[in-house]
This record gives structure tokens, C-alpha cells and sequence, in this order.
């Protein structure tokens, strides 16, 4: 009998070690299972945050760069217009000296002789008040000589050298000062600078 009770139990802790043996190794797959899908879960995550950050990166060094040719060719502009704006300045500046009072008497007389022949209309010249003042006490006898009709020395308070001479009473003029001259010098030189600047190495 006790043979039959010691089987019995036996049996018993037999079947219930395989029982919790079966119930380990199921517990195991699953956990083993579960510990796959999230490290498979973390990888793909892993992964999509890796892309994203190359993206980004590769997004902000395309902006970084388009940024700095941006900026470079804003300062390249910037530098010719400043070259543009200096060449002006050197242009009136020299056009401004030139333009002295003997000068101005020399290509006033020149264009009256020019248009006298034409016609006898009177001539209207536009100075500023220096100018008007000096040509008035030393040269308008003589420029008066060569028109039928005379001349008239007008101040104009916008001319600061050089002169604008009307020949039909206002209607149309030529402009002769220095800021209308440099623009037509300018002109001329402008195009050579910028083949200047464009010029590579």
C-alpha cells in the first residue's frame, strides 16, 4: 500500500513538473516571441528615426546652402553697386571740376554760334546763382555778340554746376550739367566695368 502511495505521488510530481515544464516553455516561447516583436518594433522605430534625421540633415545642409549662395551673390550685387555708385561719384566729381567758369563760357558760345546761324531766337541759359553772376559780369557782352535776338542768364536753384540752355523760349533743352553729364559718361564706362567684374579668374 505504501509502494501504491509513493507511485501515486510520484506520478503526481511527475506529471506536475511536466506541467510546469510545458507551462515555462510556453511562457518562454511567448516571452521570447513578445521580446522579438518589440526588439523588431524598436529596429524599425530605430530606423525610421535614423531616415528622418538624415532627411533633416539633408534638408538643413541644402537650405545652409542655398543660404550661402544666396548670400554670396546679395554681396557680389552689393559690391557693384557700390563699384556703380563710386564710379558715379568719380564721374560728377570730375565732370563738376571741369565744368569751371571759363569752361562754361567756351561750350555756351559754342553752342550759340551753333544755333545762331539757324535762327534769331533768343537763348535762355539756366545756372546755378554763382555762375549765372560771373558769366553775367564777364561773358554776356560776348554772347550776346553772337545771337540777333541776345541772350538770358536764368538761375535755377536744382543746378548745382554745369548749365541747360534753351534756344525756342523753354519748349525744349539741352542739359549740360553735371549730373546729366556723368549719366552720359557713365554710359560709356559702365559696360567696361561690368565686363570687369563679370571677368572670371
Amino acid at each position: 500500500m505504501a509502494d501504491q502511495i509513493k507511485e501515486l505521488l510520484d506520478k503526481i510530481q511527475a506529471e506536475g513538473v511536466q506541467a510546469a515544464q510545458a507551462k515555462a516553455d510556453e511562457i518562454e516561447k511567448e516571452a521570447r516571441s513578445k521580446a522579438d516583436w518589440i526588439v523588431e518594433k524598436a529596429n524599425a522605430q530605430a530606423a525610421k528615426i535614423i531616415d528622418e534625421a538624415k532627411e533633416t540633415a539633408e534638408r538643413m545642409q541644402a537650405s545652409a546652402k542655398a543660404a550661402l549662395q544666396q548670400a554670396g551673390r546679395d554681396a557680389l550685387l552689393a559690391l557693384k553697386k557700390e563699384i556703380y555708385a563710386m564710379l558715379e561719384r568719380l564721374i560728377a566729381s570730375q565732370v563738376s571740376s571741369a565744368l569751371n567758369q571759363e569752361q562754361l563760357f567756351a561750350i555756351i558760345a559754342s553752342l550759340i554760334q551753333t544755333f545762331a546761324a539757324k535762327g534769331d531766337s533768343k537763348a535762355i541759359v539756366y545756372l546755378k546763382e554763382e555762375d549765372r553772376r560771373a558769366l553775367e559780369s564777364h561773358f554776356l557782352g560776348r554772347l550776346k555778340d553772337e545771337m540777333k535776338k541776345g541772350v538770358e542768364l536764368r538761375t535755377h536753384d536744382d543746378i548745382s554746376s554745369g548749365f541747360v540752355i534753351s534756344f525756342d523760349n523753354g519748349r525744349s533743352q539741352f542739359d549740360f550739367t553735371d549730373r546729366e553729364m556723368a549719366l552720359y559718361i557713365g554710359s560709356f564706362l559702365k559696360p567696361s566695368v561690368a565686363e570687369l567684374l563679370n571677368t572670371k579668374g
